[in-house]
């Protein structure tokens, strides 16, 4: 069965597009790898790897490596820019001492049982992109919202943290809302998921 093409911007035939393939048919492949690494630097993007990824190679932020990816194929569930990671390597490694006793906290990352295990707190996007970006224990993912319940979902992208509640860099920001169909949006104003996902551990657990 043939495989389905994937929706581009502009078709392959198109004037800029052949235009591109033209020229870098001229160059050679050390000219063509600085211009992909010069359009890295001046762009930031994430890539999605699997749990098993991370464990093989151990990434930490700071490291520089390289490899291959696919675009988003579903934007409104996927946050990342590129999946399917492969090739992975290690280019350049951060060498960079560590204290994992006070936050943000950047040592190993833990496995996916782990975070389960632990539960989360909503965390202030400001807080994610800022002092927090680089601790273990700050994600970003996808939340599924039962609009219309068992017939009608919505989805949108949330940060959370997994990290002790005692925390100092911690900050909520403001409560989500949560929307219902005919009940309009109602905010977790006392952070009570907040407290339910969390009360298996202690306040500096």
């Amino acid at each position: 069965m043939p495989r389905k093409l994937r929706k581009m911007l502009g078709g392959v035939n198109s004037s800029s597009v052949v235009a591109l393939r033209e020229l870098i048919d001229t160059q050679s492949k050390d000219t063509i790898r600085k211009w992909c690494l010069d359009y890295a630097d001046q762009r930031q993007f994430s890539v999605a790897i699997s749990e098993k990824q991370q464990q093989t190679t151990s990434f930490r932020i700071g490291d520089e490596a390289s490899g291959t990816g696919w675009t988003k194929k579903y934007p409104k569930w996927e946050y990342a820019e590129y999946y399917r990671a492969g090739a992975l390597k290690r280019v350049k490694q951060n060498d960079e001492p560590y204290d994992d006793k006070f936050p943000p906290w950047l040592g190993n990352l833990p496995d996916m049982e782990t975070y389960e295990q632990r539960g989360c707190r909503v965390l202030s996007k400001a807080c994610w992109k800022g002092k927090c970006f680089k601790c273990k224990w700050a994600t970003m993912a996808n939340v599924t919202i039962e609009y219309n319940w068992g017939v009608t979902q919505k989805w949108r992208f949330e940060s959370f943290c997994y990290g002790p509640k005692s925390c100092k860099l911690y900050k909520r920001g403001a409560d989500p809302m949560i929307p219902y169909k005919g009940y309009g949006s109602t905010p977790d104003s006392h952070g009570g998921f907040d407290e339910i996902l969390t009360e298996n551990r202690e306040w500096d657990e």
